[in-house]
């Protein structure tokens, strides 16, 4: 995908790498639950992208507790203190950018996506606030806690950043053998379309049928959650078809296919537990991708009502 021409002047981009970061609380696969809170926050995270697929962090609001259990795997009991992210390197953004090719395709794709979603806004008459690309290798902090490689990229709502340690685009071809730029652009596009959601209140709904539901009604509403933001990255991909190469598509539908929850599963434990489900599964998720490519509509993309 052709995207070498964005500007850096126009985006907000952090830096950790370098610095150590991280401490707090631990994130790894597996289940999981998380603990009572204290006028508290849990967040939920998919586990590395092995268990999970591409991660949002869901910050839902709790008090004395609620036994929510993880969409992902929230390893220890104690709740993490939103904190603000760590300032970083002192690199500007497009120093930031040009450390090497994956940071200078993730922000070509991260300011891409905020061109395409401001002009959205814009004509549908709503408010779109620019969120921020943070990177950081191995350990780093967000407004939502601690940072880690094993979580994957992740969009955390409470500063408003996607996340990112650009190893993870090594994984995501050598593991998950989704490679291509536009494989890259879609892990970027997905998570700005958590952002789209948080904008819109969507994930609010979400953190609200969490309350109200028991661990797989959660599930059940993070699926859908996810979908969505899947249907949101065709619809900006959509919106950039000029700028598509052969094969890009191709390309985002093998990552797609590559990172659904059945496919994981079954190649991670050797069986199915779709009651377990947090992404949706690969034929959902390449659905949802395609309904965006297809339609450009972000009406279109309405995962809450009816069968996913």
């Amino acid at each position: 995908m052709r995207l070498d021409d964005f500007d850096p002047n126009d985006i907000n981009v952090g830096d950790q790498r370098g610095q150590g970061g991280g401490g707090g609380f631990g994130f790894g696969g597996g289940g999981g639950s998380g603990g009572g809170l204290l006028f508290g926050l849990l967040p939920l995270i998919g586990s590395r992208f092995g268990c999970g697929g591409i991660a949002v962090v869901l910050i839902l609001f709790a008090v004395f507790g609620g036994g929510l259990n993880s969409l992902g795997g929230l390893v220890g009991g104690s709740a993490p203190v939103a904190t603000r992210p760590a300032s970083g390197t002192g690199n500007s953004v497009a120093q930031a950018c040009a450390v090497d090719a994956s940071s200078k395709a993730a922000c070509n794709a991260f300011e891409s996506a905020q061109r395409t979603w401001a002009a959205i806004f814009q004509r549908e008459g709503k408010r779109f606030e620019k969120p921020n690309l943070q990177f950081y290798s191995g350990n780093g902090q967000s407004g939502c806690g601690a940072a880690q490689s094993a979580m994957g990229p992740f969009y955390c709502p409470q500063d408003q950043g996607i996340y990112l340690d650009t190893s993870f685009f090594a994984e995501l071809q050598n593991r998950f053998h989704a490679s291509g730029d536009f494989a890259q652009d879609y892990v970027i596009a997905h998570e700005f379309g958590h952002h789209i959601q948080n904008l819109l209140g969507t994930s609010d709904k979400v953190r609200d049928m969490e309350q109200r539901g028991d661990e797989r009604a959660g599930n059940a509403a993070s699926v859908r959650l996810e979908l969505q933001a899947d249907c949101f990255a065709g619809v900006w991909a959509a919106n950039n078809r000029d700028r598509l190469d052969p094969g890009d598509i191709e390309e985002g539908m093998t990552a797609a296919h590559a990172i659904g929850d059945d496919t994981l599963q079954e190649e991670s434990q050797g069986r199915v537990v779709p009651d377990s489900f947090t992404h949706g599964t690969s034929a959902q998720r390449m659905h949802w991708l395609k309904q965006g490519l297809d339609t450009g509509d972000p009406a279109r993309c309405d995962t809450f009502s009816g069968a996913i």
